[in-house]
C-alpha cells in the first residue's frame, strides 16, 4: 500500500478534529479527499507530513511506519500545501535548487531534474524569473515541480487550486492526472470543490472529522442512487457542496 492510515484520532484541546479515520491507497492513481472547509482535511495532511505528531493511530507509507522511520517516509513524499511556501524574491531556479539541496541533490543531477520538471510543467522558459512575477497558476505549477523534484512515489496536495480561476484549476487537475498515468504516482488531492473530481476517481469523503465514504466515485453514486457527486455529498452529509 502506498498510504495506510489506521484509526487516526486527533484533537485540539477539547475539540475532536479527526475520529477513527482509516483508509488504504494502492500504488498509482488519483485519489480525491473531498470535504467542506473544517472537515479535517488539513489536519489529516498535517499528520501525514509530520507537521503534527500522531496522537492516536498509525500511518505507513510504502509499508514503512511514519512513527518509527520518519526520515525514510518523508523522502518518499512530495507535498503541496494550501498556503504557498515559495520564496517570492528568489527565481524559479533558486527555489528549486534550494529544495533539491535539502534532499541531498547537487550538480548535474539536480540541474537535470530541474530541467525535466520545468519542461513537464511547460515552464522551462521561466527558469530565471522571480516567483513574484509569476501568476497564481504558474506558482502552483512551480510548487508541483518542486514537490516532484526528488522523485517521490506519493504526492500530497492540500487544496492546491485555492484562489485560481476555473480554467487554471481544470488545467492543474488534468496535469496531475497525467502524472499519475506517466509515473505511477500516487496522488491524494484534498479539495472542497466538486468539479475537481471525476467519477472514476477514488473518493474519500471526510465530514466533521469522520470518513463517511471511501470508494470509486461512480460506484458510490450508484450505491446511493445519486445522479452525480454533488448529489452524493448532499445525500451523505445533508449539506451542499461547493
Amino acid at each position: 500500500m502506498s498510504i495506510c492510515a489506521q484509526h487516526l484520532n486527533f484533537h485540539y484541546g477539547k475539540r475532536q478534529a479527526l475520529t477513527d479515520v482509516s483508509f488504504q491507497l494502492t500504488a498509482g492513481g488519483f485519489n480525491a479527499l473531498l470535504g467542506p472547509n473544517g472537515a479535517g482535511k488539513s489536519t489529516l495532511f498535517a499528520l501525514l507530513t509530520r507537521l503534527y505528531a500522531l496522537q492516536q493511530g498509525e500511518i505507513q507509507i510504502n509499508d514503512q511506519s511514519l512513527r518509527q522511520h520518519p526520515a525514510a517516509v518523508m523522502r518518499q513524499l512530495g507535498v503541496v500545501f494550501q498556503q504557498s511556501t515559495l520564496d517570492l524574491d528568489l527565481t524559479v531556479a533558486q527555489n528549486l535548487r534550494y529544495h533539491g539541496r535539502l534532499h541531498g541533490m547537487a550538480g548535474p543531477l539536480l540541474q537535470q531534474r530541474i530541467s525535466e520538471e520545468l519542461e513537464r510543467m511547460a515552464m522551462a522558459d521561466r527558469l530565471n524569473d522571480t516567483v513574484r512575477s509569476l501568476n497564481g497558476g504558474h506558482r502552483r505549477r512551480l510548487e508541483i515541480a518542486r514537490a516532484l523534484l526528488h522523485q517521490p512515489s506519493v504526492l500530497l496536495l492540500d487544496e492546491p487550486t485555492v484562489g485560481l480561476d476555473p480554467q487554471t484549476r481544470q488545467a492543474l487537475t488534468r496535469h496531475v492526472r497525467q502524472l499519475c498515468q506517466q509515473q505511477q504516482l500516487t496522488v491524494l488531492w484534498a479539495t472542497h470543490l466538486i468539479d475537481e473530481i471525476d467519477l472514476n476517481d477514488r473518493v474519500l469523503l471526510l465530514h466533521k472529522g469522520q470518513l463517511l465514504a471511501d470508494a470509486q466515485g461512480g460506484a458510490l453514486c450508484a450505491a446511493q442512487q445519486c445522479h452525480n457527486l454533488a448529489d452524493l455529498f448532499t445525500t451523505i452529509t445533508g449539506q451542499e457542496v461547493a
